[in-house]
């Protein structure tokens, strides 16, 4: 298979009589990346699947009006992150939650979930990284995990450098605090 360029791709499905087959170019550049990035926040195999779907669903319609003020890599981000976003605060009204239970919920998906394996540390590490404020978590997880740059980040989160920073390194500190407590 050849490897198309974003802005191929995007000209591909713009431009081609078969839409279907362009999204589907985006759909296998793309898709495994963005479900480990949703898998992070949402822990639960069954849920990253849904939102990733939703994302794919929103990306196809979204995609003619999509402007190229960003990469095509960091539109698709950020409609994975913000459906992941959507989808915890939607179990947190469902079950009538408050954070404490939420954090409890997911650390029990992370132990019982067929899909997660790891040894002690890495599951460790998941449980410390659980107990960050969503947009700690996601800062770190995009930053530790997925190596994306603060300048990619900022587009995805429409949030500053200086404040991604700011986040990361509280992260870090309260991961590196959980860890030692622990």
């Amino acid at each position: 298979m050849k490897d198309y360029t974003d802005k191929e791709l995007l000209q591909l499905f713009l431009n081609s009589g078969d839409r279907n087959h362009a999204f589907n170019l985006i759909v296998k550049k793309y898709q495994e990346k963005l479900y480990w990035h949703i898998r992070k926040l949402l822990i639960s195999h069954d849920d990253t699947d849904d939102v990733l779907q939703n994302t794919m669903i929103n990306a196809y319609f979204g995609l003619e009006n999509f402007r190229e003020d960003a990469s095509l890599y960091t539109w698709l981000y950020r409609i994975a992150t913000n459906e992941a976003l959507s989808a915890i605060k939607k179990k947190k009204r469902r079950m009538f939650l408050n954070l404490e239970d939420v954090r409890s919920q997911l650390e029990k998906t992370l132990k019982e979930d067929v899909y997660c394996s790891g040894d002690d540390i890495q599951i460790k590490l998941q449980k410390a990284i659980l107990t960050l404020p969503d947009k700690q978590r996601l800062v770190f997880n995009m930053k530790y995990f997925d190596e994306m740059k603060y300048e990619d980040i900022s587009e995805i989160l429409d949030t500053s450098v200086g404040a991604l920073k700011a986040s990361y390194h509280h992260a870090v500190k309260k991961i590196e605090k959980y860890l030692e407590e622990d």
